[in-house]
């Protein structure tokens, strides 16, 4: 399925038309690599980085990263890796970890150069391969909305909004039956 610009304005609450301009070549390039394939996987994976990056806006976390100082579970094992390796892209990757792993997948030095994570296209494609990497194509396919967003988040953060924003982009790209997602799996 091709996102057009009008979908994609109707499907993520909140996006501008200049975030839809920005943003629609590298989504359709990240949902087609990513096999983001059906109405239902779109719609979830749309609902989660439009939660994310508040529609399309922030590719950069709004926290200066410092609460993630020191966290060895990220690999932030530096003085300043907090900061540096703070939340980016569509679905904010986090901790030097993440960055590394991510640079191994592209061939891309996002460890030297995080703020390339900002890029639509790296912000894009990052979230499609943290999507990817988690096995959320296979939950969504079930609709198991919870553990999607426990597995992007962490937890439960923002969980009313995350829903909202997925009835939104269901109903703009005609999944069937109105589903409901699962709060449980």
């Amino acid at each position: 399925m091709l996102l057009t610009k009008q979908l994609l304005l109707a499907a993520v609450t909140g996006c501008s038309a200049a975030e839809a301009d920005k943003f629609l070549k590298p989504l359709n390039d990240t949902l087609a690599r990513y096999n983001i394939s059906t109405p239902l996987r779109i719609a979830h994976f749309l609902a989660q980085i439009g939660h994310e990056s508040v529609g399309l806006d922030a590719v950069r976390e709004y926290a200066s990263g410092a609460a993630y100082e020191g966290r060895k579970d990220l690999g932030n094992i530096l003085p300043g890796d907090g900061v540096r390796f703070r939340g980016r892209g569509l679905i904010q990757i986090t901790g030097r970890a993440n960055y590394y792993a991510l640079s191994r997948a592209f061939g891309v030095d996002f460890v030297a150069n995080p703020v390339l994570l900002e890029s639509p296209q790296y912000a894009a494609l990052s979230a499609g391969w943290y999507w990817k990497g988690r096995g959320l194509n296979e939950l969504a396919d079930g609709n198991f909305f919870l553990t999607i967003t426990k597995r992007i988040n962490g937890g439960t953060n923002g969980l009313a909004d995350r829903e909202r924003r997925f009835l939104v982009a269901a109903k703009a790209l005609g999944v069937p039956g109105g589903i409901v997602p699962k709060v449980t799996a």
